[in-house]
């Protein structure tokens, strides 16, 4: 039998799950056995995952899971250095250069175990099949609106928290709002879904909006126009060939831009498309200065769906469902091409290691 563990996550300000009540008896009815931590903080109450039918097991205890479980999570694991020797499905952040996606195949290597990577679980195209995207843009943008707004009042932004939902995210946002003229924003990836999201949120507000995607950037740069914005969204992943929308003597100019939201947000890759940072930021400290006159802000925050948890949850899980219904026949090596690629992937990556 296939058995699916649902960890707790670990990560402060996470209360994301990729997983509800309703998916977990949907595949227990598919034969697969669900085993759900319990979770101080998960979004969505133990409690209903066990009349679902899940077994319920201790907070943080999937290190002590069977070797054939499989180990369902969204962010990273504890970074405690011991070997992996489980199937992980979650985001690594490990296969785009990032000294810390290194030493997380290095433990699974250790380990023996795999990362089926939810970034990379794909169509045969490449078009992921479950995101948290549009909420990761919609969230974003608002969090760089606030940064916008402090620096009017002169200071940087102030630690951000949950909102209750979407509708109390635009009511908070518009109240802040009211005595500004609303500042130009520049969308990037304006077609995907995380920039869809954050030309939502720019849109409902009533912010000038431009949108970017493919047909504006085919030339490869440079992009004076983003400068010219007070808000710039970066909705692109980091990714081999991907141009360089605002370049590292940026922080030397006196410019219009104020804000950037790296919504993207990949620092540390090689490839990322914007050079004026090299480090992510928090619900504490939501923004990184990195100009002082005139004030220059980058938003990086990489857990963003989680300021609306439960919409984002229930936006992804529902995404997610229809290919885990699929793990049991890759688990038994029957046909289940998205787990293959994704394994494949992984191995591919792992023996690129260097010792």
């Amino acid at each position: 039998m296939t058995h699916l563990w649902m960890r707790a996550e670990q990560r402060p300000n996470e209360d994301r799950t990729g997983l509800t009540p309703e998916g977990t008896a949907a595949l227990i009815a598919r034969g697969i056995r669900l085993t759900v931590e319990d979770s101080r903080t998960r979004v969505l109450p133990t409690d209903a995952y066990r009349t679902a039918g899940a077994d319920i097991a201790p907070e943080g205890s999937w290190p002590d899971a069977p070797d054939d479980a499989i180990v369902l999570g969204l962010k990273e694991l504890p970074e405690d250095g011991t070997p992996l020797r489980h199937r992980h499905i979650m985001f690594g952040h490990a296969y785009k250069g990032q000294p810390a996606g290194r030493v997380l195949l290095q433990r699974f290597r250790a380990g023996g175990g795999t990362l089926l990577d939810l970034e990379y679980l794909t169509h045969e195209d490449g078009r992921r099949l479950a995101a948290f995207g549009y909420w990761a843009g919609f969230a974003g943008a608002a969090v760089s609106l606030l940064a916008w707004i402090a620096q009017r009042a002169g200071a940087t932004c102030p630690p951000v928290a949950q909102w209750p939902d979407k509708a109390a995210l635009l009511t908070d946002l518009s109240r802040r709002l009211a005595t500004q003229t609303p500042p130009t924003a520049l969308v990037i990836g304006a077609l995907g879904r995380v920039g869809t999201g954050a030309s939502d949120l720019c849109s409902a507000l009533g912010l000038p909006l431009t949108r970017w995607d493919m047909a504006e950037t085919a030339h490869g740069g440079p992009f004076p126009e983003i400068a010219e914005h007070d808000i710039f969204l970066n909705c692109i992943l980091a990714a081999p060939g991907a141009p360089t929308f605002v370049p590292a003597d940026t922080n030397d100019h006196a410019t219009r831009l104020g804000v950037i939201g790296d919504i993207a947000c990949d620092p540390t890759s090689d490839f990322s498309p914007v050079k004026v940072y090299d480090r992510t930021t928090t619900w504490a400290e939501p923004v990184l200065r990195t100009r002082t006159d005139p004030p220059l802000d980058v938003m990086a925050i990489d857990n963003l769906p989680s300021l609306l948890p439960r919409e984002s949850s229930l936006d992804f899980a529902a995404q997610l469902l229809p290919v885990l219904e699929t793990l049991h026949a890759w688990n038994t090596g029957g046909p289940a091409p998205t787990w293959s690629r994704a394994e494949i992937l992984f191995q591919t990556h792992a023996r690129a290691l260097t010792t």
